[in-house]
């Protein structure tokens, strides 16, 4: 196995996303192994990868890890996305939990039953445009800084990114009332892709389908299978 953090999980986003956004944010190369058949899952568990019995799994320094918020921690802290002092990742950590709140509503909307995708998808924007993005407007007005906490680049600002392209994808008007939201959203992704540019094919999904056009689907029945959603 390479120095490379290997990255195991479905051919798709779901979960594994948010990890990929934080690697290529901090420039680190990563491999991917994706999950095509239930006997691979099976074989990960039998040798014990997976002490939940889920994905994502990621095989860092030596180490196989899995639950995503304890992954993208040891990430953060790693590459110094993680703030300065106990103050600032109190703050990193509270922001990521809020946005965590709004990407789990659009992890699950492609599971919606058809009859209800229109009425969920007016709850994500809705979520969205009401509760999540204005606090976030409010911060970095405050704050007076192109980033959330602190003065530098942190995980937090990754999430926010992820999330607000996310949102954008389904509603693409939806930063029309949110001029920092804006601003940060082009200067995070001049940075990102700045540290990203030697690996640009290691880059989240949701990255490539923004800037090339490409359509990368969740496979539901593997979501369903491995994941439990």
């Amino acid at each position: 196995m390479s120095g490379k953090p290997r990255l195991t999980y479905l051919n798709g986003r779901g979960r594994m996303e948010p990890i990929r956004w934080l690697l290529a944010a901090a420039g680190v190369e990563f491999e991917e192994v994706y999950l095509e058949t239930k006997e691979q899952y099976d074989k990960l568990i039998k040798d014990g990868f997976l002490l939940f019995q889920q994905v994502p799994l990621v095989e860092i320094d030596g180490m196989k890890m899995v639950q995503t918020r304890a992954i993208m921690s040891y990430i953060a802290g790693k590459y110094n996305l993680y703030g300065k002092d106990l103050k600032e990742r109190a703050l990193i950590d509270m922001y990521v939990e809020g946005i965590s709140d709004l990407m789990q509503m659009i992890l699950m909307f492609p599971f919606s039953p058809p009859d209800a995708k229109e009425k969920n998808l007016d709850s994500i924007k809705e979520r969205a445009t009401n509760r999540y993005f204005p606090v976030f407007e409010k911060v970095l007005k405050q704050h007076g800084q192109d980033f959330l906490v602190g003065n530098k680049f942190s995980w937090a600002d990754v999430q926010l990114m992820e999330a607000i392209l996310a949102v954008e994808e389904k509603v693409p008007t939806v930063l029309s009332g949110f001029p920092q939201l804006q601003v940060i959203l082009l200067l995070n992704m001049v940075y990102s892709g700045a540290r990203g540019q030697s690996q640009s094919d290691h880059l989240p999904m949701l990255c490539k389908s923004h800037f090339c056009g490409c359509n990368f689907s969740l496979t539901c029945c593997f979501l369903n299978l491995f994941l439990g959603v």
